[in-house]
């Protein structure tokens, strides 16, 4: 049984009340993350506590009945339910992504690529359908080449209602138990193929490989999705082919920066977690002890800071080259900060710490994994690297960055 949020306003009707009520569902969050943990399982009851508080509909405009949150809003409820849940707060990461980049992409943009009138339609139903309650997961990356768009091996061709879809996703969060899949996928048909998204629907089609057994983020249930599907021609994003590396290149937040704020409050839970174990054990009066956990206080602050830098660059000004510096800067300080912090404490925290079950050692795990989700630290840094020797970031390396 899910208990009701004891809130008294209801689902969150606005921004400032969505953080709110993500900053009281945390403790719920992390009382049940130990056994989500340890069984690799969804966590059911805190998508129904997400649901039954309207954040699924946290990037909904009010118009089509969601909050109408800004990117800079998404980043604050997602640093409280991380403090809750790191595993939870990814899965909703990926669900805001799809829901996000569907309600901020302008309408005067999507026109001017030759978006049809019957995709802000469906635009307007995909996102009033979140708010609702409906769930939307990410399947880009694949075995062998991770999350890099220009490898896709996923094709699509046209069928006279629609589209076919064939192919394999891997480290899809929340596989078997969200409603749509965010799917990248080529043109089969084209001499240089062009990759487009597509909103495909759970149900016939797709199939899910339970494959998710991680060392972090073992809640996610981040398995694998094969495809073999025909979808209606709505199910185009955009309603325009090949958009899906420029909309990369040209506003990343969310495929970069969204992490971010996941990470940070992942962070800030190995801090709680930290100065609750260090106090119940008398430790916290060890000068050491206190230098570690007044250094990881600083950092996480820091990264804190740099990704809402971020966001609010992201809010006010998209899509800018100097923003674009902020999304890249705050993936790879707020990766590199969970990791740096949760290691720290934990072994400021000692041995009992480590055991299987102790909330350290769970956020530790979990930590870890920032710095490799997509964009990894070491591209992030390399990114950043040719933006400061004044290079073009996405032209002046070997290798393709999407």
């Amino acid at each position: 049984m899910v208990l009701p949020v004891s809130t008294g306003a209801g689902p969150a009707s606005d921004p400032e009340a969505a953080r709110a009520l993500a900053a009281e569902l945390a403790p719920r969050l992390a009382a049940r993350a130990a056994a989500h943990d340890a069984a690799g399982t969804f966590p059911e009851a805190d998508f129904a506590d997400l649901r039954a508080c309207g954040l699924l509909g946290l990037m909904t405009p009010a118009r089509l009945g969601g909050c109408g949150a800004s990117f800079a809003d998404y980043t604050a409820v997602a640093v409280e339910l991380a403090r809750g849940a790191g595993a939870t707060a990814l899965i909703f990461n990926m669900h805001s992504s799809v829901t996000g980049a569907l309600a901020h992409t302008p309408d005067d943009l999507v026109r001017q690529m030759g978006a049809p009138d019957s995709f802000l339609a469906a635009r307007d139903r995909l996102l009033a359908d979140a708010a609702a309650g409906a769930l939307y997961a990410v399947a880009m990356s694949e075995r062998g080449t991770g999350s890099r768009l220009s490898r896709t091996s996923t094709v699509y061709h046209a069928t006279g209602s629609g589209f076919r879809i064939t192919g394999s996703k891997t480290f899809v969060s929340g596989a078997g138990h969200a409603d749509a899949y965010l799917v990248t996928a080529k043109d089969a048909g084209a001499f240089d193929p062009r990759v487009s998204y597509f909103l495909v629907p759970a149900g016939e089609g797709t199939r899910v490989e339970p494959t998710w057994d991680s060392m972090g983020m073992r809640a996610t249930g981040s398995h694998d999705v094969h495809l073999d599907v025909e979808v209606g021609p709505d199910a185009l994003l955009g309603g325009v082919e090949g958009v899906t590396l420029l909309l990369a290149e040209a506003m990343p937040q969310w495929l970069v920066a969204s992490y971010a704020a996941v990470y940070v409050g992942v962070a800030r839970a190995a801090l709680d977690a930290g100065g609750a174990h260090l106090r119940e054990r008398g430790l916290h009066t060890l000068p050491t002890v206190r230098s570690r956990m007044g250094r990881a206080d600083a950092a996480v602050s820091a990264a804190e800071l740099v990704v809402t830098e971020a966001a609010r660059r992201v809010t006010e000004q998209p899509g800018t080259p100097e923003t674009n510096r902020w999304v890249w800067r705050a993936k790879l300080t707020a990766g590199d900060t969970a990791a740096a912090v949760a290691s720290s404490v934990l072994e400021a925290a000692g041995a009992s710490a480590t055991r299987r079950g102790h909330p350290l050692e769970r956020i530790y795990r979990d930590a870890r994994c920032g710095a490799l989700q997509p964009a990894t630290s070491d591209v992030c840094a390399d990114w950043l690297g040719v933006a400061a020797l004044d290079g073009d970031p996405h032209r002046d390396a070997e290798v393709p960055r999407w």
